[in-house]
């Protein structure tokens, strides 16, 4: 396949309920960004009020991120990423973190939320030489996203799929494996899988995300370590496996004491 590609087709920026609280905008609230609603706050405030250390778990959470992407780059040799439930644009987005490694990374984001939308095009526009698309859908959609995708991806060579908290937004177990299946199959030997879900093994987070769907946003369903390592079922494990997130390639700079926290993530690798 020639480098060449055509651009992705302008969208329309889609309506933004201000009316439900939205994943992608608490997360980004629990970070300190601006780019939230009433209804977000009050939601990640009731959170908080029942879990505090949600705070730290949103920030290690961006810290993994941003040593997966790292590590997808600079030591798997990854020039195309597909990051499935981007959430808000921030600072080291991901694409930002991939070229600073190697500029000419290609890089689609996914998420369902408008607000994300409308951010991530603007953001996009100042983008590197390595591209970057954004696709406006939803993880439920698999084959929908890969037909997006291939407007900027070559499906011919090895693609990092990212799915960061969004996993969990998938109630149903036996349907998020059968989409973690659906993304890779399409993909050749030598693409990757990274993943990162809050488990179950807190019970204040157990109750807070049970009042955080009560108060009517999609519920965020926690589960067991063993269940998030099961989405790597058939790949090649990367060091150090699946484990909570802090203590995944841990960096000793890190301003958040690594300790083990009730999210786990890890990376694997298709033969």
């Amino acid at each position: 396949m020639s480098d060449e590609r055509p651009p992705a087709a302008e969208s329309p920026v889609p309506e933004i309920d201000t009316t439900v609280p939205h994943s992608a905008r608490i997360f980004g609230y629990w970070l300190g960004g601006k780019d939230n609603y009433p209804v977000d706050r009050a939601a990640g405030d009731r959170v908080r009020e029942l879990f505090p250390q949600i705070v730290d778990l949103a920030r290690v959470s961006r810290q993994f991120l941003g040593r997966v992407v790292r590590h997808l780059v600079a030591e798997e040799g990854v020039r195309q990423i597909l990051d499935i439930g981007s959430g808000l644009p921030t600072v080291d987005n991901t694409h930002e973190v991939a070229q600073r490694v190697a500029p000419e990374t290609r890089v689609v984001y996914v998420d369902n939320d408008p607000l994300v939308f409308a951010h991530a095009r603007a953001l996009l526009a100042g983008a590197s030489e390595g591209t970057a698309e954004f696709v406006h859908a939803d993880v439920h959609e698999p084959e929908e996203i890969l037909k997006a995708a291939a407007r900027t991806l070559d499906f011919d060579r090895p693609v990092a799929v990212v799915l960061m908290g969004v996993l969990a937004h998938v109630a149903d177990y036996d349907e998020a494996r059968s989409i973690v299946r659906r993304l890779l199959d399409p993909l050749p030997s030598g693409s990757l899988l990274a993943v990162r879900d809050g488990t179950d093994t807190d019970e204040a987070y157990v109750e807070a995300t049970r009042q955080y769907a009560a108060g009517g946003a999609v519920p965020y369903n926690l589960r067991s370590p063993e269940r998030i390592a099961g989405f790597l079922d058939g790949l090649e494990l990367v060091e150090p496996g699946v484990v909570s997130c802090p203590l995944w390639r841990a960096e000793t700079t890190s301003p958040v004491p690594v300790e083990e926290v009730p999210v786990y993530g890890g990376v694997g690798r298709k033969p």
